[in-house]
């Protein structure tokens, strides 16, 4: 078994075996016991009481963190020609139709988001094989599918994220860096968490929020009270 390091140490001695710290306690605490020489993500795990497996217990939706997330977000937007000059000035990184579908066709991904209209979905369609592997097929159900794209640009640029329950009921989700103010960190979890709760299913039984976890990047796990979050 390896040795732990002078950090590890540190960070295993701040951490109270088998506690479930409040939010505000858990956002400053991941502070003190990240040590990476970059600048760690800050991540943040939830497991509900839902069967994914079961379309009405299906947890999926968006939130616009008060901070962003900290990183920049890269932008592709497919749109028609009338709408190129609004998705510009909104942000986006790219912004075309038929050029940018040909660099998907031959491998292109070097984006984080594609924003798209609803007659420009028959030529991405396609590309699924490409695009869903990696997250990034435009779905109306997250925003990315719109009329208004200028307006899709925005908010993504702004801090927009999507989130979506897996097989065994856990949302995962990037919610900020570690640069950011423990302040930042409890404002941003506690709005992606609370936005969580308004997407309670209402098949769902028994207990929803079953743990919540926030780490940073190589960081241990801080257990959070999910008592703590609700108003």
């Amino acid at each position: 078994m390896s040795k732990l390091t002078k950090n590890q140490k540190s960070a295993v001695e701040k951490i109270e075996a088998g506690k479930a710290y409040s939010l505000k306690e858990a956002s400053s605490l991941v502070k003190d016991i990240t040590f990476t020489k970059f600048e760690a993500s800050l991540d943040i795990d939830v497991r509900l009481g839902v069967d994914p497996r079961k379309a009405n217990q299906m947890v999926r939706g968006v939130v616009t963190l008060p901070h962003g997330t900290g990183k920049t977000t890269r932008v592709l937007c497919i749109c028609t020609p009338d709408a190129e000059a609004a998705a510009k000035e909104a942000g986006a990184d790219y912004v075309g139709l038929g050029e940018y579908i040909e660099k998907i066709k031959g491998g292109w991904t070097d984006i984080d988001v594609i924003i798209t209209m609803p007659s420009c979905m028959g030529k991405l369609g396609p590309l699924g094989r490409v695009l869903g592997p990696r997250g990034l097929m435009p779905n109306p159900k997250s925003g990315t599918v719109t009329m208004d794209v200028a307006k899709a640009v925005k908010e993504v640029k702004a801090g927009k994220i999507d989130f979506k329950v897996d097989k065994g009921g856990i949302v995962h989700s990037s919610i900020g860096k570690i640069t950011f103010t423990p302040e930042q960190i409890y404002e941003n979890a506690k709005e992606f968490i609370q936005t969580l709760i308004k997407l309670k299913p209402a098949a769902a039984k028994g207990t929803y929020m079953k743990s919540i976890f926030i780490s940073s990047t190589m960081s241990k796990g801080i257990k959070v009270d999910p008592k703590s979050v609700v108003d």
